[in-house]
């Protein structure tokens, strides 16, 4: 069940990167907010995908139920809640308001994500006339 898969660990440090940066550097109304959370659950799929062999479809939807329950705990001031609102890296790790529209990010961010292992796959089948895990 566990096996290292080195691209997907890259593309995680990538995105985690990128995430770190887009916090720090971008306080507009489109990229951190929307751009953020649909990036959030490529990274976080990657993440599983560095480390365990689970198939595409499950650690997709784990990652979006995950997501999704984040968020409604955000509604729910999870952060107050848990006593963290003082700290910083809380706030923005676990989130401090709920959005409707957060719900779509991650949601497209997935359809992404498996659209693109899809495409892999088929590109593979292609090549070689069957398929290669």
């Amino acid at each position: 069940m566990l096996t290292f898969r080195p691209p997907y660990f890259i593309i995680t440090l990538l995105l985690f990167i990128t995430e770190v940066l887009i916090a720090l550097f971008l306080h507009d109304e489109i990229i951190r907010p929307y751009v953020g959370d649909f990036l959030v659950v490529i990274l976080i799929y990657c993440f599983l995908r560095s480390f365990l062999n689970i198939a595409v479809l499950p650690t997709a939807l784990f990652v979006l139920v995950f997501s999704y329950t984040l968020e409604v705990l955000q509604y729910f001031n999870l952060v107050e809640m848990l006593g963290l609102h003082e700290y910083k890296l809380a706030r923005i790790v676990i989130g401090t308001s709920f959005e409707w529209i957060d719900l779509l990010a991650y949601t497209l961010g997935v359809l992404f994500v498996v659209s693109l292992e899809k495409t892999k796959t088929a590109c593979r089948w292609n090549r070689s006339g069957s398929k290669i895990s």
